[in-house]
């Protein structure tokens, strides 16, 4: 009697043995090349849905393929543990941030063990955990010591809601990511990282596989434009350098400067402002500080401005040009000043047309004869009004005017960058803290890495308005100048958690060490990550904080690489109910309940065959039931004997070795290509093959065991559980995942027979049985020979015979 197909108990006891025999342990002393497989590690919310199992068990079954190939794979987890919804946890809830995140850890451990990855939990790592963050400040301190870590005053993005600064990538349509609440902005004393030293490198991606989308996104990101400084004469007693620079990408266009605008925010606004164009400036600047960047340079928002009372000079025509401020300029773009010309920029020119400003034109629209433009005209033409240059073509001009003002002294060719350096303060408890000391006889001075961790008092008091409390933690606040021993306080800000995310994967490699953040060896034999798997929304986020502190710790000489991750793919989202799942919206998926209903393998294989795995899409468990039955026969066909008394058929043994090795290439091409759900379909296929060739009884038992070890270990990365058990059952050696992954015979592979498919005109009109590899000039005289076909050539005219694939043939004739 075959045993009945029961995943619940053999899922528990093989995980259990797997743990047990520290099965899945990477081992640096291992002669097998190495491969170092890394899904983004998780936030800890406290419960993984379907869309965590999604973007985890493909990866998972892929690392599990890589080592049946002979790879000493790594393949480790950990948890994302800082960051703001711990904070607003323990206000709503009454309850300390880090009891909070470490119930939540226990329970996603808990379902992260239940899905039966190849995790190397040895290797776990907590972000939250002082073990970790005292590395993280570690990490701080060694960039301060290179000038890429600094403190400015600084407009930034502040989230009435949460209380707290947002870099720009977590502003989203002007609204805080994670509660929506419409951002402002306000001056705040801010550590930053130059991120803005590596912009043209983050702009490569130099032998990195990555998507291309991403690289699109990260180059738009970083917004490297070349142009032209151009300096305007200023004469004005808070402007020390007599001068104001500009960048423009046209300065073609110089001699059509009849305006100049500032930012807000600029610093010069409030020293050159007159007395006169003073409250209406300020009240101005008040109003953009309610406006987010989205909102101040929406195409769809009217462009407003306010007057200084201020002129520069432009020293090419000796104008005097007017100092406005409008909030569509941007104090982090360029100088933070915008040369207008009305008649070539649609933006400018509505400006000029509202304020009745002057409207000079210098590039000649075609057949233009001095009228008033009613528009801006922004095409290539010929220079007029415009010295030396006129005549000469505009694209010709923007080359000879850089170098004219180079020749005075008056600019020079350079290169704005759209990015900006990286906000890392956050002014909230639960993140790490910033190891900077303020003395005020000494100034800003790093904590010495002696009396690192700088730990967060374990007392804090959260109050309901959501402040940070580690500002009214006077035990922490106060303390000892390190250099000059007189009194002085901490910083009370923490690090944004992606400088957590930042470095993690190199922590993968070492987690234990106490003395470094690393072990140097271990990590030149891993780094960089071979595969690295996660979502496509962390383009400008992590991925790009990422690449910037591997490039910066290179550069210090602590890492010999400058690249974290050789290869990215992003797996698509699943949603429920139209909407990417979220606790807030009420749409997450428990996984926990299919998986104490079907077993573990049953929801891993499902997952893998919705779809591409880059593409996601809604969830639908109605077809789990399909992919149930499927491990069920595979269950039946495995343990119910195979017996024949039939003499072996070669036909039969060479149809099932060929069908075998061409299973054997479809599924590892399909792992190579991260193709899981037609992989999938591939088994399901042989498998069906399987069951015919069973029942006929036409080949050996010898060759039949060996197309059914050959189906368990093409399963095994997917269906880890029910394939060892099977292969224990059927006596062969623990374990199924230290077998070698089975190799295709090209010529086993090769097709015998194929079907020709003949058509006249498009239209179907015969199917042909012919030898594999028949030439393509037989394959048109077996075509018009048929029959069938015949019957639609008659009294027509043969014009061509196409040839596709050597498997169809389509007659065109009129």
């Amino acid at each position: 009697m075959t045993a009945s197909y029961d995943p619940k108990v053999y899922d528990t006891k093989w995980q259990q043995r797997w743990a047990a025999d520290h099965l899945y342990e990477a081992d640096e002393t291992s002669d097998r090349p190495r491969w170092y497989a890394l899904t983004m590690f998780p936030y800890t919310s406290g419960d993984l849905h379907i869309g965590h199992w999604y973007a985890m068990v493909p990866s998972d079954v892929h690392a599990r393929f890589k080592r049946m190939q002979g790879y000493n794979v790594m393949h480790p987890m950990g948890f994302d543990a800082f960051g703001l919804p711990a904070e607003n946890a323990a206000i709503k809830r009454g309850i300390h941030p880090f009891q909070w995140t470490m119930k939540n850890i226990e329970n996603m451990r808990r379902q992260l063990k239940s899905m039966g990855a190849i995790y190397d939990w040895d290797r776990e790592v907590v972000t939250c955990l002082p073990e970790y963050y005292r590395w993280t400040q570690w990490f701080f301190l060694k960039l301060y010591e290179a000038g890429l870590a600094y403190r400015a005053k600084a407009p930034v993005n502040w989230c009435p809601g949460c209380r707290t600064v947002l870099a720009n990538e977590q502003v989203i349509s002007g609204e805080c990511e994670r509660c929506a609440t419409p951002v402002i902005h306000q001056d705040l004393e801010q550590w930053f990282f130059r991120i803005t030293r590596y912009a043209d490198e983050l702009a490569r991606h130099d032998g990195i596989d990555w998507p291309e989308r991403i690289k699109i996104m990260q180059r738009n990101w970083v917004g490297k434009s070349r142009g032209t400084e151009i300096s305007f004469a200023f004469d004005h007693p808070a402007v020390k350098d007599k001068e104001l620079r500009v960048f423009t990408t046209r300065p073609d266009t110089v001699y059509g400067v009849t305006f100049m605008v500032l930012a807000p925010e600029h610093p010069l606004v409030e020293k050159i402002t007159t007395p006169e164009q003073k409250a209406a400036v300020e009240a101005y600047i008040a109003r953009s500080r309610r406006e987010t960047e989205i909102e101040r340079l929406s195409t769809e928002k009217e462009k407003d401005g306010v007057f200084t009372g201020a002129y520069v000079t432009n020293r090419l025509t000796g104008d005097k040009v007017p100092l406005w401020i409008a909030d569509y300029v941007l104090a982090s773009y360029g100088t933070g000043v915008v040369m207008a010309v009305p008649a070539h920029d649609q933006r400018d020119f509505d400006f000029a047309r509202k304020y009745n400003l002057l409207v000079k034109v210098v590039i000649s629209p075609p057949g233009w004869s001095g009228e008033e433009l009613k528009e801006a005209y922004v095409e290539t033409g010929t220079l007029v009004n415009s010295g030396q240059f006129n005549g000469m073509a505009s694209d010709k001009a923007i080359g000879a005017i850089t170098g004219y003002l180079e020749k005075q002294g008056w600019g020079k060719a350079t290169v704005s960058y759209r990015i900006r350096d990286w906000l890392i303060s956050r002014q909230r408890y639960w993140g790490a803290p910033i190891p900077i000391i303020y003395c005020d006889k000494c100034g800003i001075v790093p904590v010495p890495e002696k009396d690192l961790p700088v730990l967060l008092p374990e007392d804090a008091e959260f109050k309901p308005g959501g402040e940070s409390p580690l500002k009214y933690a006077s035990h922490f606040v106060n303390t000892t100048c390190p250099k000059c021993g007189g009194p002085a306080k901490r910083e009370t800000d923490t690090m944004d958690t992606f400088m957590c995310s930042s470095w993690y994967f190199l922590r993968y490699c070492s987690p234990h060490e106490k003395d470094r953040a690393f072990d140097h060896e271990k990590v030149k034999y891993w780094m960089p990550v071979d595969l690295y798997t996660g979502g496509a929304e962390h383009a400008v986020m992590h991925l790009l904080y990422a690449r910037f502190f591997v490039k910066a710790i290179r550069d210090i000489g602590l890492v010999d690489f400058g690249e974290p991750f050789k290869k990215l793919f992003n797996q698509g989202i699943i949603i429920a109910q139209r909407q990417k799942m979220s606790k807030s919206r009420g749409n997450v998926i428990n996984p926990d309940s299919y998986v104490a209903e079907l077993g573990v393998d049953a929801v891993r294989t499902y997952l893998m065959f919705l779809g591409p795995w880059e593409q996601g899409g809604e969830w639908d468990d109605r077809g789990m039931g399909g992919t149930d039955r499927w491990l069920k026969r595979v269950w039946n066909l495995v343990m119910e004997p195979y017996q024949t008394d039939r003499p072996a058929d070669e036909k039969a043994l060479k149809d099932l070795k060929r069908l075998t090795h061409q299973t054997i290439r479809k599924v590892t091409e399909d792992f190579d290509g991260m193709h899981f759900n037609t992989m999938i379909a591939a088994l399901m296929e042989f498998t069906n093959d399987l069951i015919k060739i069973k029942e006929a009884g036409s080949v050996s038992v010898a060759d039949w065991e060996e197309a059914i070890q050959t189906l368990l270990l093409l399963l095994a990365p997917t269906a880890p559980h029910l394939t060892e058990e099977l292969w224990e059952r059927t006596g062969r050696p623990y374990s199924i995942h230290n077998q070698k992954w089975p190799v295709w015979d090209a010529e086993l592979a090769k097709e015998e027979e194929i079907t020709l498919v003949v058509q006249v005109n498009g239209k179907l009109r015969d199917r042909i049985t012919l030898p594999a590899g028949i030439s393509e000039e037989e394959i048109k005289l077996r075509a018009l020979a048929s029959d069938k076909v015949k019957t639609h050539l008659v009294g027509k005219e043969l014009v061509k015979v196409i040839v596709a694939g050597g498997r169809l043939v389509n007659l065109v004739v009129k």
